[in-house]
Order: structure tokens, then C-alpha cells, then sequence
């Protein structure tokens, strides 16, 4: 009974890398649908190891390397490889110049850099109640999320927000790579992120909390499938709202 009590938590967290994997392979194959549920599954997965290991008080070091090491390929190598897929159209050519590499390569910069995000959040003892710089999964929901719209068609949305003909050759080679170079840095920025633990019950605590909660399920509510990058761009932007009761 002790093997499992101790070990149940890493079996869940090596499920979520399991999940990451078969996620990875799908999207090469051009599935990205099964790799939207794998993401999921991963996400449900990367919640549940932390709470498992706390309510069976089996935290270990062991845990938070096997964590992070899984979170690298669901969280970190999946989107990565999704901004590679937005790129791929556009071939070796930036700005009329003839490159020696084509520039999907470029899209891996998130990866490296979630790696490194993934090893800063080891080192540093701060991020008990928030975080610092955008963490690895909802960096993950906003890339995929901008790529799983632009392959699944038309989405029903509000009419001054019509993307019935959206896709990524649209968004233009320029805005992709301003978004992989901001998507990278966000992920090592010093700016403090909203983290859903809390340290007391008190109300005037906990209103970033609410004010993301709320305004999630609204974005979600009006914009629906479209809603879920947005959500991460409010994400970003409450927490730098409430910069100074993130602490």
C-alpha cells in the first residue's frame, strides 16, 4: 500500500506525459483535433498529480523533476510544434529575402523557451501563490488555441468579430513571428501571473481570482471555441491589473 500511496501521484503525472506524447504525434500527422483531447487529458492530468501527491502527503523531489520533465512535452514541445505547423506555408522567405532554413523552424523557440521556464519554476521559491511569467499550460491553450481555429472552419461568433473565412496565411507571416517572439519571453517575464491557490478566504484576496473567473466565463459564453486564446490574453492582462496584490 505504501508503494502506491507514494508512486500514484508520478503514475498520474507520467499518464499526462503519455498524453503529451500521443498528443505530439497526432499533431504531426495533421490530427489536431485528437490532439486537442490530449491536451485536455494532460491538463486534467498536470491538476490532479499536484493534488493527489498533497492530499496523500507524497511530494517528492523525485515528483517535481517527473512533473516538469512531462510538462515539457505536453505543455512545451505540443506548442512549439503547433506554431511549426502555422509556419509551415510560408517556406525560406522573410521579407523578400531568401533564408538557408524555412522559417517553420522558427516556431521551436517556444519550446526552447518553455524549457527554460519549466527549470527557473524548479529553482525559484517564490511562486507559491502566483506565478512568475506566463505558465507553460496556458501558453499551450493559447498557441494550439490560435492554430485549432484556423484548421476547424467556421465558428459562430458575435458579427463584429466574423472569422467565418480565418486562416493562417490571413494572419500574415509577420504577426506569427511576433507571436512566437512574445509568446517565448512572456514565459521567463518577471511580470507576476495569477496562480488559483489560495492563501486565505478573505474576499479582498481573492479579487483577481474572481475577476478572471468571471471574466473567462463571459469571453467563453460570447465568443465560445474562439473564446479560449482570448481568454489566456485576458489572462495576462488582469494579472498586470492586480500586479500589486500578486504577492
Amino acid at each position: 500500500m505504501n508503494f502506491i500511496k507514494n508512486n500514484l501521484a508520478n503514475a498520474i503525472t507520467l499518464g499526462n506525459l503519455f498524453s503529451g506524447c500521443i498528443g505530439a504525434v497526432h499533431l504531426i500527422l495533421g490530427d489536431y483535433q485528437t490532439t486537442a483531447i490530449c491536451i485536455i487529458l494532460s491538463l486534467v492530468l498536470d491538476f490532479f498529480d499536484g493534488f493527489v501527491a498533497r492530499a496523500l502527503k507524497a511530494n517528492s523531489n523525485l515528483g517535481t523533476q517527473l512533473d516538469s520533465l512531462a510538462d515539457m512535452v505536453s505543455f512545451g514541445f505540443i506548442p512549439g510544434l503547433a506554431m511549426f505547423k502555422m509556419l509551415e506555408p510560408f517556406g525560406n522567405e522573410l521579407f523578400g529575402l531568401q533564408l538557408p532554413f524555412e522559417i517553420k523552424y522558427f516556431g521551436f523557440l517556444i519550446t526552447l523557451f518553455s524549457c527554460l521556464r519549466l527549470a527557473i519554476f524548479n529553482l525559484d521559491e517564490e511562486q507559491k501563490y502566483y506565478f512568475k511569467g506566463l505558465n507553460t499550460p496556458s501558453n499551450t491553450i493559447l498557441i494550439f488555441g490560435i492554430y485549432y481555429i484556423s484548421q476547424s472552419g467556421p465558428h459562430q461568433v458575435p458579427q463584429f468579430f466574423n472569422i467565418s473565412n480565418f486562416n493562417i496565411l490571413q494572419i500574415g507571416l509577420f504577426p506569427l513571428i511576433i507571436l512566437t517572439i512574445i509568446s517565448s519571453w512572456i514565459l521567463i517575464s518577471p511580470i507576476k501571473m495569477i496562480a488559483m491557490k489560495f492563501k486565505s478566504m478573505k474576499l479582498q484576496d481573492n479579487y483577481p481570482k474572481l475577476a478572471l473567473l468571471i471574466g473567462s466565463i463571459l469571453i467563453l459564453a460570447i465568443f465560445k471555441i474562439v473564446g479560449i486564446p482570448m481568454v489566456i490574453l485576458y489572462y495576462i492582462f488582469i494579472s498586470i491589473i492586480f500586479q500589486k496584490q500578486l504577492k
